[in-house]
C-alpha cells in the first residue's frame, strides 16, 4: 500500500496539481490586495470618498462609525463592502483564468496543426535497406 501511495504521489499530475494550488493561493493573495488596496479605494474616491470596507448594515439597528467598531460592540452586521470586494476579486481571478485557458487552448491547437516531422527509421532498417540496394546492383 505504501508503494502504491508513493507511485501516486510522485506522478507528474499530482506534482503539477500541487504546484498549481500553491501558485493559485499566492495569486489569490495578490488579487485580494489588488482589489482591497488599489481598485476599491479608486472606486470609493469616484463615488464620493466611500470606504467600501466600512459599508455595512447593522441588523440590530445600532449605529457604529466603522465595521471594526460594530464588531467590537458585538453587533450583527451585513458586510456589504467586504462582499463587494470579494465579488470583484472573484471576477478578476475568473478573467485571468479565462485568459490563461484561452492561451493554453490556442497553443494546443497550434501544436496539433503543426505537421509532425517524419520519424527516422531505426538504424538496423537503414542498414538492411542499404544491403538490399547493394544486392540489387
Amino acid at each position: 500500500m505504501l508503494k502504491e501511495f508513493k507511485e501516486f504521489a510522485v506522478k507528474g499530475n499530482v506534482v503539477d496539481m500541487a504546484i498549481g494550488i500553491i501558485i493559485g493561493a499566492a495569486f489569490g493573495t495578490i488579487v485580494k490586495s489588488l482589489v482591497s488596496d488599489i481598485v476599491m479605494p479608486v472606486v470609493g474616491l469616484l463615488l464620493g470618498n466611500v470606504d467600501f470596507t466600512n459599508v455595512f448594515i447593522t441588523l440590530s439597528g445600532d449605529t457604529h462609525a466603522t465595521l471594526e467598531a460594530a464588531k467590537e460592540a458585538g453587533a450583527v452586521t451585513m458586510n456589504i463592502g467586504v462582499f463587494l470586494n470579494a465579488v470583484i476579486a472573484f471576477v478578476i481571478v475568473a478573467w485571468v483564468m479565462f485568459l490563461v485557458v484561452k492561451a493554453m487552448n490556442r497553443m494546443k491547437r497550434e501544436e496539433e496543426e503543426a505537421p509532425a516531422e517524419p520519424v527516422e527509421p531505426p538504424r538496423n532498417e537503414v542498414l538492411l535497406e542499404e544491403i538490399r540496394d547493394l544486392l540489387k546492383k
